[in-house]
């Protein structure tokens, strides 16, 4: 007996909750419908986005660019100083489109100068070099740290305006609280995401930028060891 009446509530239980399924069908919304119920502000974020992705790309197209070297391009320089042919060695450093190249011209054109004079020049023009690679680098660095604040500073506006509401038309309700506050969660999520993506972006570029300065310093390097060796 005891056994029957507990399956009848079991059976009871599951039969309102199909009931209720049937009578609150759950609500569908757009990511489009959804990011514009994040408010006025979500207009400067999606501004910081579209800043974000142009000075990624921007940046991303010149690093590879400036790290695009042949993998014979020193040993050629060696073989034209070893044997004396400065002008051939002069001539591709300068017909060639890249830091390493610009660097190996300056230290080519102090040839005859002492050793820490040559590399002086050398390391003023890759620091030159490295200031061209990490420009506009510091948008990047700013839209993550202001872009979530934009994203908070929107959700509590929303809830400003939430709560006045509520205070002017009395209605207070769970359905009524819930959907205004998820809305005005959308800016700061959507702010957070904005900040973290160019944080990313930034540091990445920031591997790329040490990865060609690497190379440019192991060139130098390179450079002045062959300056000091015997010429044939």
């Amino acid at each position: 007996m005891l056994m029957n009446w507990f399956f009848l509530q079991v059976d009871t239980v599951g039969a309102a909750l199909q009931t209720a399924g049937a009578v609150t069908p759950v609500k569908e919304i757009s990511i489009i419908d959804l990011l514009s119920k994040g408010g006025v502000l979500m207009i400067p974020l999606a501004l910081l986005f579209v800043a974000a992705i142009f000075v990624f790309f921007e940046r991303l197209f010149y690093i590879r660019k400036a790290s695009k070297i042949e993998d014979n391009f020193m040993n050629i320089i060696r073989d034209n100083i070893v044997t004396g042919n400065v002008g051939a060695a002069r001539s591709l450093a300068k017909n060639t489109n890249n830091p390493v190249a610009r660097i190996i011209d300056k230290g080519i054109q102090r040839i005859g100068k002492p050793i820490d004079a040559i590399e002086k020049s050398m390391e003023n023009v890759g620091k030159l070099e490295m200031y061209k690679m990490e420009r506009n680098l510091n948008i990047l660095s700013l839209i993550a740290g202001i872009a979530p604040m934009f994203g908070f500073l929107g959700t509590i506006i929303g809830m400003f305006q939430l709560f006045f509401r509520l205070a002017s038309t009395g209605e207070f309700t769970i359905q009524s609280m819930a959907d205004g506050i998820y809305t005005k969660l959308i800016s700061s999520a959507v702010g957070l995401i904005i900040g973290l993506l160019a944080y990313i972006a930034h540091s990445y570029l920031n591997t790329q930028i040490d990865k060609t300065g690497n190379r440019m310093e192991a060139s130098s390097a390179e450079f002045v060891d062959i300056l000091q060796e015997p010429t044939r």
